[in-house]
């Protein structure tokens, strides 16, 4: 019943001077400007120590409205300005996948989810593309093969591609601070006419796919094989060598545990990593995988990113919840109580090596996932 204390206001742990505004863990108070200076430096950091986007390429960002993409974009917009200190120098595209269908949304619902997702892409400047989850249906076979390689032992290094990037600077005349073609033929801010919702049949079609799933942890597999082969489709059909994601470090943890429990501890690394190359010619890529959530719904809020939320998959359903939720629940519960549970499982899967999963033949992959199989299991 006694009064809750007022809490005294702490000061920055990086500059020293300003009154903090947030405890991203116990004992690290950031004021606004260095949290902002913290959060853009890590992004770089993270790009910059990988070296797997080279100058001039092109890349698809992968965007679902959520916190964590949303501040993916933001962070490739800044860093893409003439202002940045270092400035990203690859061509972003976007691409967002329409859901409504199996999410429990009307025609309007979706409509309007449309509606405010191409306000949010129009407005980055970035060409753009949406597509429906029913156009999965129509997938072409080569979808469930891996790409040729676009490098490898005999391709270019981050080092050549960096100087041979300078040098076409220099031959065209530009002082390196705008990026080839970017402004060119490929630069419309969005698709002319963009489609509207697709037919009742292909969304029927749709929908008695799910229904055939059994569980609802089968239904959220489904779900995230078809976003990615679209995605994957896309980024072929418009040139993108890479494609970026933006699960967060809670994300990632939460997935990791998942995998686990489905028996995909075989392809961890390849699942949770910073790239997953199993597409061959198409490279993902998860630059957002050492942000916390908090972190991300802080930056957000005092930058006003913009977000758009949709519906889980089967909120009003009365069934037992998936794996995912399960796992999700549990990570989150034990969070509160001991702040570094989340970290410690991430920190742990970042252990893991993607080599024990090229063990078995090159040839033998798995349909649905494009793993390799891991059926060779010796004596």
């Amino acid at each position: 019943d006694r009064p809750c204390p007022r809490s005294h206001p702490r000061t920055c742990m990086k500059c020293g001077q300003g009154t903090a505004a947030l405890v991203i863990r116990v004992g690290d108070p950031f004021c606004r400007g260095c949290f902002r200076e913290y959060f853009v430096h890590k992004f770089r950091a993270m790009l910059g120590k990988n070296r797997v986007i080279f100058p001039g390429e092109k890349v698809l960002l992968a965007v679902s409205g959520g916190p964590a993409s949303s501040a993916m974009v933001r962070q490739v917009q800044e860093g893409l300005s003439r202002e940045a200190a270092k400035r990203l120098r690859f061509i972003p595209g976007l691409v967002y996948v329409e859901e409504g269908a199996v999410r429990g949304q009307s025609p309007e619902q979706r409509e309007q989810t449309l509606a405010q997702m191409e306000t949010l892409l129009k407005a980055t400047g970035f060409p753009y593309h949406l597509i429906h989850l029913e156009e999965a249906l129509e997938l072409p076979p080569s979808i469930l093969q891996p790409g040729p390689e676009r490098s490898g032992p005999s391709g270019p290094s981050y080092k050549e591609a960096v100087d041979s990037f300078i040098q076409q600077q220099r031959q065209d005349g530009h002082s390196g601070t705008s990026l080839p073609g970017h402004s060119t033929q490929d630069t419309p801010a969005g698709p002319p006419g963009t489609p509207r919702l697709p037919d009742a049949a292909q969304t029927q079609e749709l929908l008695r796919g799910f229904e055939a799933a059994g569980t609802a942890t089968a239904r959220e597999e489904l779900l995230q094989m078809l976003r990615t082969h679209l995605i994957v489709q896309m980024a072929r059909d418009k040139g993108y060598a890479k494609v970026m994601t933006g699960e967060s470090l809670t994300r990632v943890a939460v997935k990791l545990l998942t995998n686990l429990s489905l028996g995909r501890g075989a392809f961890l690394a390849v699942d949770t990593g910073f790239t997953d190359q199993r597409h061959g010619d198409v490279m993902v890529v998860r630059p957002m995988r050492d942000y916390t959530a908090k972190e991300i719904a802080f930056y957000n809020r005092f930058f006003s990113v913009p977000t758009v939320i949709v519906p889980p998959l089967f909120t009003k359903r009365r069934e037992k919840p998936s794996i995912h939720q399960l796992v999700e629940r549990f990570l989150l519960g034990l969070q509160e109580e001991f702040p570094s549970t989340i970290s410690t499982v991430y920190r742990t899967g970042e252990k893991l090596s993607p080599e024990p999963a090229k063990t078995s033949s090159e040839s033998q992959r798995c349909l649905l996932c494009l793993c390799r199989l891991d059926t060779d299991g010796g004596e």
